[in-house]
């Protein structure tokens, strides 16, 4: 179950990683595109700086990778393991998941590096 003061709700809400309470992002929608990676310098509940230090978020191309992977891999074994396509269509599968999927794939990749470095404060959270 995803609740709050789980990493994986601050991970897949995009939820400040230390009180759970407000966006991490300005537009939380993924897919617009112009404010894709537009975020708040500080939570706007608890007052948690997110841009720990100055190029924190680089870390968090090659969680993004492997996010991309496993993206990839479950498009190959849904088109060709599944519906029974064959190498190129599933290759084309892979190209456009990973195409349609790029925003999803960069916030959840930011949400996961930050989560990796900070603890849920329960002092934070509002009763």
């Amino acid at each position: 179950m995803i609740t709050k003061g789980t990493k994986l709700y601050s991970i897949f809400t995009g939820a400040c990683p230390k009180c759970h309470q407000a966006s991490m992002y300005v537009n939380t929608n993924p897919y617009a595109i112009k404010t894709v990676q537009k975020m708040h310098e500080n939570c706007t509940h608890c007052g948690f700086k997110f841009y720990i230090e100055p190029s924190f978020f680089y870390g968090s191309m090659y969680v993004s990778y492997a996010v991309g992977i496993a993206f990839a891999v479950a498009a190959f074994i849904i088109s060709y393991l599944f519906l029974g396509s064959n190498l190129v269509t599933a290759f084309i599968a892979i190209v456009g998941t990973l195409v349609v999927f790029a925003p999803v794939i960069m916030r959840l990749s930011r949400n996961i590096w930050i989560n990796m470095f900070v603890k849920f404060d329960k002092t934070k959270i509002r009763r």
